[in-house]
């Protein structure tokens, strides 16, 4: 914060990775580390990785074969932002609002994510796709 007590732009506070599925180690490492930085409890540190794993690991499975990874605090949040240069996805309905069906192999990521954060926000475009969730620390 400056001296107004106003927080920084992401631009400034966010730290970027990006990865591909044998990268997926060491983005977990790497968000671990900002997590704690940060100031999430190790308690929380846990169910934001699984969180984080399933979100990266749907982007570079179904997205793009490289994407990048956005961490920053918004003063309240932790806030990730996995985006992948996949544009063919069109969900129905809200994406990671709806359970799996019983006895599912696939297609929990998203739900789990969302369980496990305080928000999650999927948006497909132009541009790729974007999943930003926030975790409070």
């Amino acid at each position: 914060m400056n001296e107004d007590g106003v927080p920084p732009p992401v631009a400034e506070t966010a730290k970027d990775l990006t990865f591909s599925l044998a990268d997926l180690p060491d983005v977990r490492e790497f968000a671990a580390a900002q997590a704690r930085r940060r100031g999430m409890s190790e308690d929380a540190v846990g169910d934001f990785l699984v969180a984080l794993n399933e979100v990266a690991t749907n982007a570079v499975t179904h997205g793009s074969t490289k994407a990048r990874l956005r961490i920053w605090d918004d003063g309240e949040a932790l806030v990730v932002e996995v985006h992948d240069d996949g544009r063919q996805w069109h969900p129905e309905g809200t994406p990671g609002h709806t359970p799996p069906r019983e006895n599912a192999t696939s297609g929990m990521g998203l739900w789990v994510a969302r369980l496990l954060s305080a928000d999650l926000d999927a948006r497909t475009g132009a541009n790729g796709t974007t999943v930003t969730m926030r975790f409070l620390v």
